[in-house]
């Protein structure tokens, strides 16, 4: 789970402004740290099966929000590519 804290943070480092949380860079790092909460879960509870389910569809949204943000913008989509370090 991620804090309210770590989310005002990340938006501060990837979002426009400080409470631009609409901006497909800064849900894009929001989906991020959530997938990497839920994957250290998994890694103990390996039958968690719903918790494995949502852990695909965040996937399947940040793979959807990362095709827009290479249609309209490459050079963002390459900077959080790298920023992130997802493998694309």
């Amino acid at each position: 789970m991620i804090t309210k804290q770590a989310k005002a943070d990340i938006v501060g480092k990837f979002g426009k402004t400080p409470s631009d949380t609409g901006s497909s860079r800064s849900q894009i790092a929001i989906l991020s740290e959530r997938i990497k909460s839920i994957s250290s879960h998994l890694k103990g509870h390996t039958k968690d099966f719903s918790s494995q389910r949502g852990l695909l569809k965040l996937v399947g949204r940040r793979r959807r929000l990362l095709e827009y943000l290479k249609s309209f913008d490459r050079g963002g989509y390459a900077q959080i590519i790298k920023q992130l370090d997802l493998r694309k």
